[in-house]
C-alpha cells in the first residue's frame, strides 16, 4: 500500500500547476457545449417580408428555412432568387451574437440578378461590376439600435469576407468572398 504523505501531496500539486501552465491552450481545447441551432432574423426593407427561424439545426441546414431566405432576400426588382451561400447567414448570426443584439438585421439588398447589379452599376455610384450579390454571397444590412460604426468594426474583426462602410446610405455591405475593406 502507498502511503500518502504531505511531502508525496505537495509534489503531486506542484507537478499539475506546473503541466497546466505549461499548456495554456488546454482549457481552450477542451469540449465546448454542442451548438443544437442556428437561429436568424431578417427583415426585407424593400418587400417588408421578413424571415424569424432556425435555418441551421443538429448539423445541418435545414432546407425549408433556405428556401425562405432565398425568397426573402430575391432580387426584389426582377423577383429572382438565387441559392444564398449558407457561409453568410452563418456570418451574420457571428454577427448578430458579437453586437449582443435580438433585433432583426434590416436588408437593403441581399441577392441582385446580373441585369440588377449592371443597371445599379450604370446608375449608382459605389456598386462593384463584380459584386457578389449576384453570386448570392453578399447582403448590406444595418442593425436597429446598434451604431452602424461598430456594426462595420464588429465585422472587420471577424475577418470573415469583403466589409463595406456606406454612412451615407446608413448601411454596411459584408460578403464570404476574400477579406477586405472599404
Amino acid at each position: 500500500m502507498t502511503e500518502i504523505t504531505r511531502r508525496k501531496l505537495i509534489a503531486f500539486g506542484a507537478t499539475t500547476v506546473s503541466m497546466l501552465m505549461a499548456a495554456p491552450g488546454l482549457a481552450a481545447s477542451l469540449p465546448k457545449k454542442r451548438e443544437l441551432k442556428r437561429d436568424l432574423k431578417l427583415h426585407n426593407i424593400h418587400t417588408g417580408e421578413s424571415f424569424s427561424g432556425t435555418y441551421w439545426a443538429n448539423g445541418h441546414y435545414v432546407p425549408g428555412a433556405m428556401a425562405e431566405l432565398r425568397h426573402v432576400l430575391r432580387d426584389y426588382r426582377t423577383n429572382t432568387q438565387h441559392q444564398i451561400d449558407p457561409g453568410l447567414m452563418d456570418l451574420l448570426v457571428a454577427l448578430r451574437a458579437h453586437m449582443q443584439s435580438h433585433e432583426a438585421f434590416e436588408v437593403i439588398s441581399g441577392y441582385r440578378s446580373p441585369a440588377t447589379n449592371d443597371m445599379l452599376c450604370e446608375t449608382t455610384s459605389g456598386v462593384a461590376r463584380h459584386s457578389f450579390h449576384p453570386q448570392g454571397k453578399a447582403i448590406d444590412i444595418r442593425l436597429p439600435g446598434r451604431d452602424l460604426r461598430k456594426l462595420r468594426d464588429a465585422a472587420l474583426k471577424m475577418k470573415r469576407g469583403g466589409v463595406g462602410y456606406y454612412h451615407d446610405s446608413d448601411f454596411i455591405h459584408v460578403d464570404t468572398g476574400p477579406i477586405r475593406h472599404w
